[in-house]
């Protein structure tokens, strides 16, 4: 294995980036990947799961393939989202840092279509987007690809039924000559018909190690609860994860919307965030995940392949994914660039057999989370109460002679005393 991105054919002002970012070991799908996409002609399938740096194995190779005197669009990156649109974008532009004369664009849907028609109208190398807003650049003549050398299909089975319906509007307006590059963390039969209609049949395929990559510095475990119970589970776990950052999945919107509601009740640091939700209230969640000003994001499979925040120290699965490859693009948010993860699922008795289907399919091994008995759950709620009085704004309305009178009940007690009171009445009303 090749030591260092040098070695790899990475030119120096790209690898000055990669220097100030720190990156200097190159990733399994990195070393399998940049010297075929820099030094061949062909197209090219790239299997890994999420956390393993599928961005740089193809966004270095197209930073150096570009012919910055060619002031067209010579690459387009399609991506499933707009998140991961904007982790794309960012990430190129990063490592494009002394390389001034290339031009990136980002071109994601959910947001105002206008100033990108306006962004477009200078001179562009690279462009992110999602495939509709493509589509929707192309049917108003905003943006030229016939000189497009190279097209990206990121995350392709996530947008698999996006461009079953799409992929031929745009491929009708590149050229034939152009070279794609496909990566996936799963190859379903769905994205097998892809590479039979749209690449050359003499395609590259390479896959990193399916099994563990991109999962060996995560601790998997799970807990079975009743379902009266999964709430208390999950709100004392976050008592122990106090100050941690981390994300928790929810099949649907309905249950992102009820959790997080719940979680807010009890004074947690929490945002939801799911497809339904505008964009720019995604985004200012986002904003506010990012910068710490939310400990925990409650959140649909939409955001799964799009976050890529430093330090998440730990994933819930509240709800079982439909399919393991779920599992893996979820768990994939912790335990990125060498950190220590950990993924929580949180199960019902009979979704055991969905455990071990899961277990076996995706090759991990998921120990037994220690499960809190009823008195530390008891006790965690009584904690969290507290922590509700203590938050609690005082009311302005109250008739100051009416808090007078209540004073006076009050005045002889010690804090300690009332503190004691006040615990012993919780008791009394949680019986």
């Amino acid at each position: 294995m090749k030591s260092s991105f040098s070695e790899l054919g990475i030119n120096p002002p790209i690898l000055k980036s990669l220097i100030e970012l720190n990156i200097t070991k190159p990733t399994e799908i990195q070393e399998k990947t940049i010297p075929i996409l820099l030094n061949k002609k062909d197209d090219f399938v790239g299997l890994a799961k999420t956390g393993t740096g599928k961005t740089a194995a193809f966004g270095l190779p197209i930073l150096q393939l570009i012919d910055s005197d060619n002031k067209n669009i010579q690459a387009v990156i399609l991506v499933p989202t707009r998140e991961l649109g904007h982790q794309i974008f960012a990430a190129i532009t990063t490592f494009s840092k002394y390389l001034p004369e290339i031009s990136i664009a980002s071109t994601c849907g959910g947001i105002p279509i206008k100033p990108q028609i306006e962004r477009l109208s200078q001179p562009t190398h690279v462009v992110i987007a999602t495939p509709g807003r493509l589509i929707d650049l192309i049917k108003r003549k905003a943006i030229q690809l016939d000189q497009t050398k190279i097209l990206v299909l990121d995350e392709a089975d996530e947008m698999v039924s996006i461009l079953k319906e799409s992929l031929d509007e745009i491929v009708q307006e590149l050229p034939k000559n152009r070279r794609t590059f496909l990566f996936s963390a799963t190859m379903p039969g769905t994205i097998k018909q892809l590479i039979q209609n749209y690449m050359s049949k003499n395609v590259i395929e390479l896959s990193v190690d399916m099994k563990t990559t991109g999962n060996l510095e995560i601790d998997h475990q799970f807990v079975v609860v009743e379902p009266i119970e999964k709430l208390d589970v999950i709100m004392h776990f976050l008592s122990s994860r106090e100050g941690q950052q981390g994300i928790i999945f929810c099949k649907t919107k309905a249950a992102v919307n009820k959790l997080a509601k719940n979680l807010a009740i009890n004074r947690f640091s929490c945002g939801a965030l799911h497809g339904s939700l505008t964009q720019p209230i995604r985004d200012r969640i986002m904003e506010q995940f990012r910068n710490g000003h939310i400990n925990v994001l409650v959140a649909t499979d939409l955001v799964a392949r799009g976050i890529d925040v430093a330090g998440l120290s730990f994933v819930v699965n509240y709800h079982l994914p439909d399919v393991p490859e779920a599992y893996i693009h979820r768990s994939g948010r912790t335990g990125r660039a060498g950190a220590k993860g950990f993924s929580l699922t949180i199960l019902q008795k009979e979704e055991l057999n969905e455990m071990e289907l899961f277990q076996n399919e995706l090759g991990l091994k998921f120990e037994k989370y220690k499960k809190p008995d009823s008195k530390s759950l008891e006790n965690n709620n009584m904690y969290l109460w507290s922590k509700q009085i203590f938050k609690t704004k005082p009311n302005t309305t109250i008739e100051s002679e009416l808090k007078d009178k209540i004073k006076t009940v009050f005045h002889h007690l010690t804090k300690d005393e009332l503190i004691e009171k006040l615990i012993a009445n919780y008791m009394l009303q949680n019986k």
